[in-house]
């Protein structure tokens, strides 16, 4: 029995992931799953590479020893990063789905009932078409979500990794901050925000920073691109900082210079009342839907033209490229009558688009859904909109 010094929690944390995987398997009458999404290996074992996009899956039978179906040079990470004991291994010229057919043969699983992830984004149509047309001995059925059920709540190991990743959200926001300033380029916000994330000890994040300035706040998740910056005008960022692949996220809106104009003051008000508001009405039992009204219908009201054109806020914490949020698994919408339950964490995004037509304005918050209400995992960045002086 190898160690565990690489895992990013303790092995009981991983078992009673496990554990609860498998009550959940058994309620459906599942004797196998094969776990595909990214995030979903990670939750489970530690597992993780860049080289999500070739096939990979963790074969969970509901009583015997898990293993993992891997390209040979991802399997690489297995022994270090993960507690699983067992890899079955392909390479760059043989075939990821028989690969899986032999080694379920191997353990004598072909014949069980087997849940899959239909709608896993790193397990294509052509190799679900294939793995159901192979093994013709299976019963499949769709499992999708018998993970993120478990991963919806987050462990205190997992709130303290999240408060770790906050510390770089916080320490990136702070030096984008110190960066904008009239005259300099929107590369210049992005590399500071880059180096303090990281000097912070966070690791590559999901989504790089959205940093955009003047008419360009106005483009839905675009990002740096070599804009000069200008004298009165919003600079509009939004960072998250990330830990062991667990994500918090922020927006804060600058104004360069000393003096915003009263639309954009009367934008930030809106969105500071939108968010206590959030904040206020959030606890276990109230729907997704309500605390998206508590924001939707504050922002409605205001007279600047703007809208709240997005939901209202989304769970966040595993994450891979291409996306930073869970929201797949959680959003707070309208209609949605999912209620909160302690442990969740949430990106809370009551933002302004569209200010008098041509600005953007948003301040936002990540927090975790407590026994009576709930808390900001962040400490020192104050909820604001932020001025900052051009150059001398």
């Amino acid at each position: 029995m190898r160690d565990h010094d690489g895992l990013s929690f303790s092995l009981a944390e991983y078992q009673r992931r496990l554990q609860a995987l498998r009550e959940r398997m058994a309620r459906r009458r599942i004797d196998v799953a094969v776990i595909t999404d990214p995030g979903n290996l990670l939750y489970l074992t530690g597992y993780q590479t860049t080289g999500y996009s070739y096939f990979q899956a963790l074969v969970v039978p509901l009583e015997d020893e898990p293993f993992m179906v891997t390209r040979r040079v991802e399997e690489t990470n297995v022994a270090p990063r993960t507690w699983v004991e067992h890899t079955r291994p392909y390479s760059d010229t043989g075939d990821a789905i028989e690969t899986l057919y032999h080694a379920l043969v191997e353990f004598g699983l072909e014949s069980k009932w087997i849940g899959y992830e239909r709608n896993s984004y790193f397990f294509p149509a052509y190799q679900q078409e294939r793995m159901l047309a192979t093994f013709a001995e299976s019963n499949f059925v769709d499992c999708f979500g018998i993970v993120e059920a478990g991963r919806i709540t987050k462990s205190d190991e997992e709130l303290a990794l999240m408060r770790q990743a906050a510390a770089a959200t916080e320490a990136g926001m702070a030096a984008g901050i110190e960066a904008v300033e009239t005259g300099a380029f929107e590369n210049d916000v992005a590399a500071a925000v880059h180096a303090a994330m990281f000097r912070a000890g966070g690791e590559y994040p999901a989504v790089a920073p959205y940093i955009t300035s003047g008419p360009r706040t106005m483009l839905g998740h675009a990002t740096w691109e070599g804009r000069r910056i200008r004298e009165d005008e919003p600079v509009f960022m939004e960072i998250g900082g990330c830990m062991r692949r667990y994500h918090t996220a922020m927006m804060r809106t600058v104004w360069t210079s000393g003096k915003p104009p009263r639309d954009i003051r009367e934008a930030e008000a809106l969105s500071l009342e939108a968010l206590t508001e959030m904040k206020r009405v959030i606890r276990p039992g109230i729907t997704s839907a309500e605390v998206d009204h508590a924001a939707r219908h504050i922002i409605a009201a205001n007279r600047l033209g703007a809208e709240l054109i997005t939901r209202a806020g989304y769970s966040i914490g595993i994450a891979f490229p291409p996306s930073w949020d869970e929201g797949y698994i959680l959003s707070l919408k309208p209609g949605d009558r999912r209620p909160l339950e302690p442990g969740m964490t949430l990106h809370l995004i009551p933002w302004l688009y569209g200010v008098n037509g041509d600005r953007v304005v948003g301040i936002s918050d990540t927090v975790v859904v407590t026994d009576d209400g709930c808390e900001s995992l962040f400490s020192d960045t104050p909820y604001q909109l932020f001025t900052r002086q051009g150059r001398p």
